[in-house]
C-alpha cells in the first residue's frame, strides 16, 4: 500500500465507529449482530487444529475461524468462534480465539472497546482452563498477559510480555507450527510494517520473525498463516524473492479469501511478476463479490477490498495494460459509497488518486482535464487532481492553465490539515515529489533540459525515501520521465544508469526495459540493446499496445 495500513485501518474503526468491542457474551457488537446464523464457508482449505471439545460442530467452527483469523479477517472469525461456543460453551479455545481475534492484529491496532471484550473473553478462557491440553493452557496463559482491564494506555509492555511469554510456548512446543505462527506475528506485532528501514535493512527481531516462520513453514509448507505473515516479513526487504515459495503457496490455498488470494501479489511487484500480479488481484476480487453476498455486514474487510482494486490498476499500469488499470481504479470508486467516503474520506484518500494516475501514465490528457473534481472531503486526492491538470495542461503545451493549475495544486496542498496526512501514513514530502513534478514537466515540454532535469533528479530523489507500501506512494516512477529526458537530450549513460535503477527496483517493468534499450542503442551495444528490447518485448505481452517512450509525455524517436 501507499502507507502503513496499520494506521489506516485503527483510524478506520475509530472513525467510523465499527470497533468489535462489547460485552454481550463477551464478544463484539459486529460479531453479535449476524452470529445467529449457521453459516459454514466453502473454499477455506484444509487447516485445521484439534481443540479440546467433543462437538463436532464446535471443532468445525473452530477450524473456520482460525483460518479467517490467519487471512486477517477477524471478524468473521468471531462470528464462528461465537457459533463454535454457543455448541460447547465449555470449551477454553473458543474463547481463547476471541480474545486473539478481539486484540491487535498487523493491520490495525486494538480500540478501547475490543481491549475490553478481549480481556473478557480471556476470562471466559482462563475460567475453562482445566478443560485445556497442555498446549491449549500454555496459549491461553500467554494471551492472559496480553490484556488488561481496564485498557492500557500503553500497550507496548503489554505486546512484549506476550511476545516473551509466546517464545516460551514455542520452545516448549517446537513442532507446533500454530504455535509457531502465532510467535512470529507476537514479535511482527511490537513493530508492525517497520521491519526494515527505509533502504531496506532488517531492524530489532526482523531476522528471529523470519527464521521463525522459515521453520514453521518447514514443518507445514501450506500454513496459511505461516505463508501470509511470510510475504510481509519479506516484501519491504532487499531480498522479496526468498518469499516466492511462499506466494505461489497462497496462490489457490484460501479460495474463500480474498486478501490471502491478493497478497501473493505484494511479491509479485517486487519481483517483476506482472501480469501474476494482475491475475491474483482478478482473483481476490472475485472471492469478495462471492463474500459479501453471504456475509454483508462487514467492517475492515472493506478496505481490504478497495486496496485489492488499488494493487490491481498499479500492477496493470507497470505492464501496459490500460483498460484493466482504468478498469480497477474505476472499480475503487464504484464500490465505495459516497456515504462512506463522506465519512471516512482521509483514511483511503491517497489511493483513491488512481484514476489521474492512469490517465497519467497512458497521456490521457484530454481525459484528466475532463475529470470533474473529487469530493471535498477528500483534500489529498483534490491536490493530486489538481496537479495532474497541471501536467496535462503542460503536456498540450498550454503553459497559462499549466500555471493556473499548478498554483491551484499549491493552494490545495497548503489546505491539507496535517491529521488528514498522518491518517493516511503520509508526511508532505509526497506532496512535495508532486511539486517537483509539475515543474518539471512544465520545464520539459518548454524544453527547458537543465531545468527539467534538475528538478525531476530531486524529486526521484525524494521518492526513494517515501515510505515502503505497496503499491508504492508514486504509482508512475519519477525516473520514467527523468530517462525520458535524459535519451531526448542524448545523454545516453544517463540514461541507462536511471532505468537500470529503476529496475532494480521494479524488475522487468516494461516501461523502463525500452527505455534501456533505448540507451543502449544510443550507446552502440547493440546486442545489450537488442537482449532489453527482447525483455521488453516478452514483459509486454499482454499489454494493450506497444509504447515507444518511458513517459507519454515525452515522444521518443
Amino acid at each position: 500500500m501507499s502507507f502503513r495500513i496499520f494506521a489506516l485501518l485503527g483510524l478506520f474503526i475509530v472513525t467510523i465507529g465499527l470497533s468489535i468491542g462489547g460485552l454481550k457474551m463477551h464478544s463484539s457488537p459486529v460479531a453479535a449482530q449476524t452470529s445467529e446464523r449457521d453459516l459454514m464457508f466453502e473454499g477455506m482449505g484444509n487447516h485445521t487444529r484439534k481443540i479440546s471439545t467433543k462437538s463436532e460442530a464446535t471443532q468445525a467452527y473452530f477450524d473456520q475461524a482460525l483460518t479467517w483469523a490467519f487471512a486477517f479477517n477477524h471478524d468473521e472469525a468471531i462470528r464462528s468462534l461465537m457459533h463454535a461456543a454457543r455448541q460447547d460453551p465449555e470449551c477454553p479455545m473458543t474463547w481463547w480465539g476471541i480474545a486473539y481475534c478481539e486484540g491487535p492484529n498487523y493491520n490495525s491496532p486494538i480500540t478501547p472497546e475490543r481491549s475490553k471484550a478481549a480481556f473478557y473473553a480471556i476470562e471466559n478462557a482462563k475460567s475453562r482452563i482445566k478443560n485445556a491440553s497442555d498446549v491449549e493452557r500454555a496459549l491461553i496463559e500467554a494471551l492472559a498477559k496480553r490484556y488488561t482491564f481496564p485498557a492500557a494506555a500503553n500497550r507496548q509492555p503489554l505486546d512484549q510480555a506476550y511476545a516473551a511469554a509466546m517464545s516460551k510456548v514455542w520452545k516448549a512446543f517446537p513442532q507446533d507450527a500454530d504455535v509457531g505462527t502465532l510467535y512470529a506475528e507476537s514479535l511482527m506485532m511490537l513493530r508492525p510494517w517497520e521491519l526494515y528501514t527505509t533502504d531496506g535493512e532488517p531492524v530489532e527481531n526482523t531476522d528471529k520473525i523470519v527464521s521463525t516462520l522459515e521453520s514453521v513453514l518447514k514443518l507445514q509448507p501450506d500454513h496459511p498463516g505461516a505463508n501470509h505473515l511470510y510475504v510481509h516479513a519479506m516484501e519491504p526487504s532487499r531480498t522479496p524473492e526468498r518469499a516466492l515459495k511462499a506466494a505461489h503457496a497462497l496462490d489457490n490455498l484460501i479460495p474463500a479469501s480474498g486478501h490471502l488470494l491478493h497478497m501473493p501479489s505484494h511479491i509479485y511487484v517486487r519481483t517483476g511478476l506482472w501480469n501474476e500480479a494482475i491475475e491474483q488481484n482478478v482473483k481476490a476480487l472475485d472471492a469478495d463479490q462471492k463474500y459479501l453476498k453471504l456475509s454483508p455486514e462487514q467492517g475492515m474487510q472493506y478496505i481490504y477490498m478497495i486496496h485489492n482494486s488499488h494493487m490491481l490498476a498499479y500492477a496493470a499500469m507497470m505492464s501496459g495494460r490500460e483498460k484493466e488499470a482504468m478498469s480497477a481504479a474505476r472499480h475503487m470508486w464504484e464500490q465505495t459509497p459516497d456515504s462512506v467516503i463522506a465519512k471516512i474520506g482521509p483514511v483511503f484518500d491517497r489511493w483513491m488518486c488512481s484514476v489521474y494516475d492512469v490517465q497519467k501514465r497512458f497521456g490521457r490528457w484530454d481525459e484528466i482535464i475532463a475529470e470533474p473534481a473529487p469530493p471535498a472531503t477528500l483534500p489529498v486526492t483534490t491536490a493530486i487532481w489538481r496537479a495532474h491538470r497541471a501536467v496535462a495542461f503542460a503536456a498540450k503545451k498550454d503553459f497559462a492553465n499549466a500555471e493556473i493549475e499548478y498554483t491551484a495544486f499549491r493552494n490545495a496542498r497548503s489546505a491539507i490539515p496535517m491529521a488528514v496526512l498522518e491518517m493516511g501514513g503520509m508526511d508532505d514530502r509526497f506532496l512535495q515529489v508532486s511539486d517537483l513534478f509539475i515543474r518539471g514537466e512544465i520545464a520539459l515540454q518548454k524544453e527547458k533540459w537543465d531545468l527539467a532535469t534538475e528538478l525531476l533528479t530531486d524529486a526521484a530523489t525524494i521518492e526513494s525515501t517515501l515510505a515502503y507500501g505497496e503499491p508504492p506512494q508514486w504509482l508512475q516512477p519519477i525516473r520514467h520521465t527523468l530517462g525520458a529526458v535524459y535519451l531526448a537530450t542524448n545523454q545516453h549513460a544517463k540514461a541507462e544508469q536511471c532505468y537500470r535503477e529503476d529496475l532494480e527496483k521494479w524488475p522487468n517493468n516494461g516501461w523502463s526495459l525500452l527505455g534501456l534499450s533505448k540507451a543502449l542503442k544510443g550507446l552502440g551495444k547493440t546486442k545489450a540493446a537488442d537482449r532489453a528490447f527482447a525483455n521488453y518485448e516478452k514483459h509486454w505481452s499482454k499489454a494493450d499496445k506497444p509504447i515507444s517512450t518511458s513517459c507519454q509525455c515525452l515522444e521518443l524517436e
